[in-house]
Parts: structure tokens; C-alpha cells; sequence
């Protein structure tokens, strides 16, 4: 990265929640990818942190965060039921999808989603409710499964 790429950590707010998130923009960025974990992960996944790097080094733009507050991280230790919450996981990504929009640093950014384990399914969820406002997903292991009735590939002729 250059010097003139924009590295901060940020705070997200997500309808009665703040997300803790860590924003990469290199210089000259077309586009921003949001990476969408799950599974008991974090934005301090090795391996996402290792994919964000070398699309940094590409010149695309980051988002890396969490989309369970550390409270819910707690909570779900225990229960494990927040991280196969498909619904809540859609919610908050389309919440940050739309900050994404409208912060200044990023509002005429392409973007896109790097969905992983039960994040994948999240990311399916979201894309689909948001339909052209998302330019791409990939899943890494993910579980498009989960996606379930809430994904309809007839919404995306490009699929």
C-alpha cells in the first residue's frame, strides 16, 4: 500500500447496535469489498485479513468488520445461536452496506461481498434484497445453504 491509502478504525451504527469495523481505501479505489464472517469469527480472521491485504495491494478498498457486538460475541460463545441467525446477519450487513453508501469516503464506491462460513449465506441474503446495489459476492467455504427461501437466483440474471 502507498502512502496515500486511508487506514482507520471505525464504529458502525446498525439500527440499535454500533459495529466495530477496520476500513482499508487505497488511493484511487473504484470499489469496496465488506467481508461478512460468521461461525464464531471475527474482522481479525487470519485468513480474511490475508485476502483483504492482497486486494488492498490491488488497489480495492476494505471493510472489515463484526456483525455481532462484543456482548453478542459473549452471549453466542454459550448459545451459539446468533451466528446461524441468517436474518439478523443479513440486517446488520445491509445496515453497513447503506453507511457505506453514504459516508463520504466511500459513497461512489462499486460494492462487494466476500461472505465466509454462515457470513456466506448472510451475503446471498442481502445481495439479493439489495439486488444491483451489490456488485458481486463470493463465498470462501461459506453456506449458501442457509440462504434458503431468502435467496431467488431469478433476481439475478447474471447469476
Amino acid at each position: 500500500m502507498n502512502a496515500n491509502t486511508l487506514t482507520a478504525s471505525i464504529t458502525i451504527p446498525a439500527g440499535n447496535v454500533e459495529l466495530a469495523g477496520d476500513l482499508v481505501l487505497p488511493s484511487q479505489t473504484e470499489g469496496i469489498v465488506l467481508f461478512v464472517h460468521g461461525s464464531g469469527s471475527s474482522r481479525h480472521s487470519s485468513r480474511n485479513q490475508y485476502v483483504a491485504r492482497v486486494l488492498q495491494e490491488a488497489g480495492i478498498g476494505t471493510l472489515l468488520f463484526d456483525l455481532l457486538t462484543e456482548e453478542e460475541e459473549i452471549v453466542d460463545l454459550q448459545t451459539r445461536h446468533l451466528r446461524f441467525d441468517i436474518g439478523l446477519l443479513a440486517e446488520r450487513l445491509m445496515l453497513v452496506t447503506q453507511w457505506v453508501q453514504h459516508a463520504s469516503q466511500t459513497r461512489n464506491l462499486r460494492i462487494g461481498y466476500f461472505g465466509a462460513s454462515t457470513g456466506g449465506g448472510a451475503a446471498l441474503v442481502a445481495a439479493a434484497a439489495l439486488g444491483n446495489q451489490v456488485s458481486a459476492v463470493v463465498s470462501r467455504g461459506g453456506r449458501p445453504d442457509l440462504a434458503g427461501k431468502h435467496w431467488a437466483v431469478s433476481r439475478h440474471p447474471r447469476c
